[in-house]
């Protein structure tokens, strides 16, 4: 293996850790979106997974059920993309140095 074949090797293998570290420390950090002038708030963790929900207890009118479901819809929806967000900002700072732009990559 060449040296230059081997440096870059141990570079991949430092963003590597580096790319989990991060991924880690997502997992603990949470985006919180309402709906509904705060009658529904949803909240998402850094890994994409709906942590939990607060309903307001007078958005909660057994005849109209659609209404609520929109508003949890609504207000996942905004969590989930809050926190795709913040995973793109945290990539990017990783990345940033490396001018790397690969489409989809987060």
């Amino acid at each position: 293996m060449s040296k230059d074949l081997g440096s870059l090797m141990r570079q991949a293998q430092k963003m590597q850790e580096k790319m989990a570290q991060v991924q880690k420390e997502l997992a603990s950090k949470t985006c919180e979106a309402s709906a509904g002038g705060g009658m529904v708030t949803a909240v998402v963790n850094g890994a994409q997974e709906f942590v939990s929900v607060k309903i307001d207890p007078s958005v909660v009118d057994p005849k109209d059920t659609e209404m609520l479901q929109d508003l949890v819809l609504a207000a996942v929806n905004e969590g989930l993309r809050r926190s795709k967000q913040m995973a793109s900002d945290e990539m990017g700072k990783l990345t940033a140095g490396l001018g790397l732009n690969i489409p989809g990559f987060f």
